[in-house]
């Protein structure tokens, strides 16, 4: 804690509203510094888990009065340090806020407690025919999808957090409690808080509640998998679908070094070379028309014939070893660490991004397979190394400075999913320029101390005296 906060205070303060579930115990501080992350961990000070939105206020407000930092946490899968307590203080756990509120099936529309994790919450609609579409790969909490403006495969055909989330409960860092929305499907009633705090890391708030759309589940699924010569083929390919309208849910490019991690981890015996993944919803009719057209824009650019996965066990398989491509990765260097980028670019720009980028993998000699969410221009490299090794952090940290200024140079983005969190704040400023200095403004305005998970999205501005605020 703080110099003039005894932990053992604040820790008798939190269990004046908790009881026992505020520890100080190393092993579970450890639990909550570290994540999916190369970043060193950075454990909290005191890790609390609330039950409810008036204890979670009872502890903002507490942490407001003892001037102690905020860090709410979920389910720490998170990859540029978002939930990392860089100045110690009280990580709010929000894994015990896990209840679904409310279904509103007429509507396709549901009430969650921000601890729920995405399949547990799919698991509870199953019998409604309804589904919450969006899939960052692991098993997020809502809350922490929302915080980081979280997408993933199915983005493409579902849009992200941001085109659905409808409005949220949060906890002020003075304590009130606000809602952003009603449920209205649209609305034009002031400024979009909604908005606001979806993406803002924890850093104007705490996320009680989120009021989530919901979407039809599909009558058919169809999954398949194309082989392709060369990288540029696969993005044309994927361009192409794009391109020429066709709805296709989920397109997902892995090159040939990721599809060894993934023979190696997962046995799926597939060739070595650039790979798409595709899934189609929508009626069988629909399905089938979906799967001709694409099947067709592969074979102009060479692919290599579409093997087929239609039965709910062969889909399976295929989207769990697309979902664990960061243990596929680790799997081509056993005891390495994954710094995983995060770029996104026009579509039109992306082959070109691409293939600029695997040029200069091969010049750096890093191991860094790709796998990317190719129909919204979002692509991941995992580049392995051993943080421990300085020379080869440096090598790995210059890499990814030189790919986020590329991707920025075509008009793209430094994250297309994972947030800025303290890994990325440095290139936000060559993103957005001086927006960077309005987000400060809406920071001081909603978190005059500074006490919501400090450290994150940007670097405070410069006195006149060339001294941070």
């Amino acid at each position: 804690m703080t110099a003039h906060v005894p932990k053992d205070m604040v820790l008798a303060r939190l269990a004046d509203i908790v009881g026992p579930r505020a520890s100080s115990a190393s092993g579970v501080l450890a639990d909550h510094g570290r994540s999916e992350a190369y970043h060193p961990a950075r454990p909290p000070d005191v890790v609390v888990f609330p039950e409810s939105t008036a204890e979670v206020q009872a502890i903002v407000s507490l942490c407001r009065d003892l001037r102690l930092p905020v860090v709410p946490f979920g389910a720490g899968t998170s990859l540029e340090g978002n939930a990392a307590a860089l100045k110690g203080g009280v990580c709010l756990d929000m894994g015990r806020m896990n209840a679904v509120l409310a279904v509103n099936a007429e509507d396709m529309d549901v009430r969650v407690q921000p601890g729920i994790t995405r399949k547990t919450l799919n698991a509870h609609l199953r019998d409604t025919g309804l589904f919450f579409p969006i899939d960052p790969g692991a098993d997020a909490s809502i809350g922490g999808m929302a915080s980081t403006r979280a997408s993933g495969t199915m983005a493409v055909r579902y849009g992200t957090m941001k085109d659905n989330v409808l409005g949220l409960e949060v906890v002020l860092a003075d304590g009130r409690i606000i809602r952003t929305a009603q449920r209205a499907r649209k609305s034009a009633a002031g400024y979009d808080l909604t908005r606001l705090f979806v993406g803002a890391e924890g850093t104007l708030g705490v996320i009680t509640e989120v009021t989530l759309k919901l979407h039809p589940q599909p009558e058919a699924i169809s999954s398949a998998v194309c082989a392709f010569p060369n990288l540029e083929a696969a993005v044309n390919t994927a361009i192409s679908v794009i391109q020429c309208g066709v709805p296709v849910a989920r397109i997902e490019l892995l090159d040939a070094v990721m599809m060894r991690g993934m023979n190696l981890h997962a046995k799926l015996g597939l060739p070595e070379v650039p790979h798409l993944f595709f899934e189609f919803h929508g009626s069988k009719a629909y399905v089938a028309e979906q799967a001709e057209t694409t099947q067709a824009l592969a074979q102009e650019e060479g692919g290599l014939g579409f093997a087929w996965a239609t039965t709910p066990e062969e889909r399976s398989r295929l989207w769990h070893a697309r979902d664990n491509t960061l243990y596929a990765g680790l799997a081509l260097r056993p005891g390495a660490k994954a710094m995983i980028t995060d770029v996104c670019v026009p579509i039109s720009r992306l082959a070109e991004c691409l293939v600029a980028t695997a040029a200069d993998i091969e010049e750096s000699g890093l191991v860094a397979p790709v796998v990317g969410h190719v129909g919204d221009g979002n692509f991941h490299l995992l580049v392995l190394l051993d943080p421990d090794n300085p020379q080869e952090l440096s090598r790995a940290k210059a890499f990814n400075d030189r790919l986020v200024r590329r991707a920025i140079a075509l008009e793209g983005t430094s994250t297309g999913e994972h947030g800025i969190g303290f890994g990325k704040m440095d290139f936000l400023p060559l993103e957005l320029g001086e927006a960077v200095d309005a987000m400060r403004l809406v920071k001081g305005a909603l978190d005059p101390l500074g006490i919501m998970n400090p450290g994150k999205i940007f670097r405070p501005a410069p006195s006149s005296h060339g001294e941070t605020q």
